[in-house]
C-alpha cells in the first residue's frame, strides 16, 4: 500500500501540477470573458476583480475537495484489491487481479513474476477494513487550493491596476492564454511530444473561448 510520501510525490507529479494550472486558467478565462455577457459591461473594474477573485477562490476550493474525494476512491480502490488478491481462492486468480492493476507492465510480467508478488501481497500487513483520509491528504488539498489560486492570480491582476473594463479583459485574456501556452508546453516535454505543437494547442484553445465568447456579446 502506498504511504503518505507516494501521495506526495503524486501532487508533485508535473502532469498533477501542470493539469490543475490549466483547469483554473480555463475557469478562469471562461468567467472573464463571459462576464460582459451576464452584466451590462458597465461595472467598475474592482467589481471585476472581486468576482474574478472570487472564481478563482471558489475553483481551488473546488479543486481541493475533489482531490479528496479522488484520493479517498484511489485508496479504497487499492484496500480493495489487496484484500482480494490475499483471499483470492486459486492463484490464477490472484495472478489475474495483479496484472489487470498494471495495465502498462501487467502483459509483460511471467507466471514466476506474478507469483512472487501474489506471495509478496499475502505477507503484507492486513489492510485496513475501509480507506479513510490522513492529515497529510488535507495538508496536500491545501496545497492544491494554493496552486490553482496563485497560479490563477495573475489573470485578475490587471482588473486591479486598471480603471478601463475592455482593456483590463483584454489583457487578462492575454495573460491567461500566454500561461496556457507554457502550460501546454510543459506538459508536452513531460509526455515526450513536441512541447510547441502542445503549447500552441493549448493557446488555440484559449483563442476559441474568447472568440467564441466575443461572438456571443462578450
Amino acid at each position: 500500500m502506498p504511504d503518505q510520501d507516494t501521495e506526495r510525490k503524486r501532487l508533485l507529479d508535473p502532469i498533477s501540477r501542470i493539469s490543475e494550472i490549466l483547469f483554473g486558467l480555463l475557469m478562469a478565462l471562461t468567467f472573464t470573458t463571459t462576464f460582459n455577457v451576464a452584466t451590462t459591461g458597465q461595472e467598475p473594474v474592482q467589481t471585476m476583480f472581486y468576482a474574478a477573485l472570487g472564481c478563482n477562490l471558489a475553483w481551488g476550493f473546488v479543486d481541493a475537495m475533489i482531490f479528496l474525494v479522488q484520493t479517498l476512491t484511489e485508496r479504497g480502490h487499492r484496500v480493495n484489491l489487496l484484500r482480494r488478491v490475499r483471499t483470492a481462492t486459486e492463484p490464477a486468480q490472484a495472478h489475474r487481479m495483479i496484472a489487470d492493476s498494471m495495465p502498462m507492465v501487467g502483459d509483460n510480467l511471467t507466471v514466476t513474476d506474478l507469483e512472487a508478488l501474489r506471495v509478496r501481497l499475502r505477507q503484507m500487513p492486513v489492510p485496513l477494513a475501509y480507506a479513510r483520509l490522513t492529515a497529510g491528504d488535507f495538508v496536500s488539498a491545501l496545497a492544491v487550493f494554493l496552486l490553482v489560486v496563485l497560479a490563477t492570480f495573475p489573470v485578475v491582476v490587471p482588473f486591479l491596476f486598471m480603471s478601463d473594463l475592455a482593456l483590463a479583459m483584454r489583457i487578462s485574456n492575454g495573460i491567461a492564454i500566454t500561461m496556457m501556452f507554457f502550460a501546454g508546453w510543459g506538459l508536452g516535454r513531460h509526455a515526450g511530444f513536441r512541447p510547441l505543437w502542445t503549447g500552441l494547442c493549448m493557446l488555440v484553445l484559449g483563442v476559441i473561448l474568447i472568440v467564441v465568447t466575443i461572438a456571443l456579446g462578450g
